[in-house]
């Protein structure tokens, strides 16, 4: 029988490269974005259907649903919305704090909230979400961000216990560096001053850990297997510098860790 993965934000990036995977290994997909209009490639697909959807927006959220919900039974809810926001907390606005909490967190809340119901009662599902490793350990300037996927890590193992009993299951995908928009279209980012150096560095190290960079096709590989390989395992590092990385902090302690990251930057 011919399985049913739901996609939010894939117009590009991850989203786009998961979509296509899962439609060339025989899965009907529904992908959701914010303009489907402008998309062409994965309209031109078979066992593809395109939907309208915001995730900052509760009611289009239930509209697409009952849409997707009427056209199949949906297996996996794949959570991939998102971007990132850049810049020292006094130099960000109330308006892009609120927004990247409501993209990146409560959009997340929200579009599973809106299926749980449908999981419970076809007996089953799973929900997969993007984080990062920036979900698990912290970098400079990128508080707010990092609040949202460390609240998605949190909040998808709370979540585990309580959708366990219905045969819901749930995983996040915490990619390290990989090629996208992220550092560009996908990057809301906002200067100040006082941290112009701080920032500079940043920068250096960014451009040396996207040497290394996977490409959003093998970071979609691991959503593939999440999806498939059927075991109650929440969190998946898709990476070696992510793997590395949360490796050396569980081998130091955190304190450990945290204090050879400020090395980087503070010298």
């Amino acid at each position: 029988m011919q399985r049913t993965i739901f996609i939010t934000g894939a117009s590009s990036g991850l989203g786009k490269a998961t979509a296509k995977l899962f439609q060339s290994e025989g899965w009907y997909v529904i992908a959701t974005m914010r303009n489907p209009a402008n998309e062409t490639e994965l309209a031109a697909l078979e066992n593809v259907t395109i939907l309208p959807l915001d995730v900052t927006d509760p009611e289009q959220i239930q509209a697409t649903v009952a849409q997707a919900t009427a056209i199949r039974n949906i297996d996996v809810v794949f959570n991939n919305a998102g971007y990132g926001l850049m810049g020292a907390l006094e130099a960000l606005t109330e308006e892009q704090i609120l927004r990247q909490i409501n993209t990146n967190l409560l959009g997340v809340i929200r579009v599973t909230k809106a299926f749980v119901s449908h999981f419970r009662e076809q007996g089953g599902g799973l929900f997969i979400n993007t984080t990062s490793m920036g979900g698990l350990f912290g970098f400079p300037l990128h508080s707010i961000y990092h609040a949202t996927k460390f609240a998605v890590e949190g909040w998808a193992e709370g979540m585990s216990f309580e959708l366990a009993p219905h045969h819901i299951g749930i995983k996040t995908i915490a990619p390290g560096a990989f090629a996208t928009e992220f550092l560009g279209r996908s990057l809301d980012r906002n200067s100040h001053p006082a941290y112009v150096e701080l920032e500079d560095k940043l920068f250096t190290n960014i451009d040396t850990m996207m040497e290394a960079a996977l490409t959003p096709a093998q970071v979609a590989a691991i959503v593939f297997e999440a999806a498939t390989d059927g075991k109650d395992q929440v969190r998946y590092l898709a990476g070696a510098d992510a793997n590395a990385l949360y490796a050396r902090r569980l081998a130091i302690g955190s304190e450990a860790f945290r204090q050879e990251i400020r090395d980087q930057f503070f010298e």
